[in-house]
């Protein structure tokens, strides 16, 4: 006779035996199971971080793509320069592809430019008329007649040849600009306009006002010659 504690005991047996089957056929089957599961299925791949875009800011000079190293002598630096003119005064020393920025009690900020090739250089007197942030480049005709492939107009831009700021001379075609190609700075490479990078050119604008008086030396003389210094 089947007395109820003997039935219970039983199903206590059989309980613990089909507990031992499914966690004998769960190892069997999923050896790794005790370890934590993957954040990613095996069929899926994990987010790969990609590198920034290159170059695809908008145009701003802070943003720019990175400036190449320029020699020593043609970075942005304060150098002694005593001069007769004015604070605030632009000296272009055409033959040393410097431009200096008067500072006053015989100091100036020294830019290294990029000046006329071979023909193209000029001097004298002038005066900022104007200023533009990334300025369009409509070239003049007479550069037009020597170079017919130009664009007749280019919007301002990263790509524009006058980077990102321009500083007007008179009533003359030249320009102290910016320029997309560094690489030229403490060259003769332009049709007569003064060359900076485009943080160089960034800064000097931030100093210069219109009416800015600007003195471009010719290519055989030195930038003593503005300082006062004579003989």
């Amino acid at each position: 006779m089947i007395t109820l504690a003997s039935f219970e005991r039983k199903i206590r047996r059989a309980a613990v035996a089909i507990g031992a089957l499914l966690a004998g056929a769960f190892s069997f089957a999923h050896p790794a199971a005790a370890a934590p599961l993957p954040l990613f299925p095996f069929f899926m791949a994990p987010p790969v971080q990609s590198e920034p875009a290159p170059y695809m800011q908008s145009p701003q000079v802070d943003d720019e793509r990175p400036a190449i190293e320029q020699p020593a002598r043609f970075r942005r630096q304060i150098v002694n320069y005593p001069t007769r003119e004015a604070t605030g005064t632009i000296i272009v020393d055409t033959p040393n592809t410097y431009l200096y920025y008067v500072l006053g009690n015989g100091q100036a900020i020294r830019y290294g430019i990029g000046v006329g090739r071979d023909g193209f250089t000029w001097s004298g007197v002038q005066t900022v008329t104007r200023k533009a942030e990334w300025p369009a480049w409509t070239p003049p005709a007479e550069m037009i007649a020597r170079q017919p492939y130009l664009p007749r107009h280019m919007a301002g831009g990263p790509g524009n040849p006058l980077g990102a700021r321009a500083m007007y001379l008179g009533g003359t075609i030249y320009r102290i600009h910016g320029t997309n190609m560094p690489e030229t700075i403490g060259t003769q490479v332009s049709s007569g306009c003064i060359r900076l990078t485009n943080q160089d050119v960034s800064d000097l604008y931030s100093r210069v006002t219109v009416g800015t008086k600007v003195i471009v030396l010719p290519m055989d003389r030195r930038a003593d010659s503005a300082s006062g210094k004579r003989g």
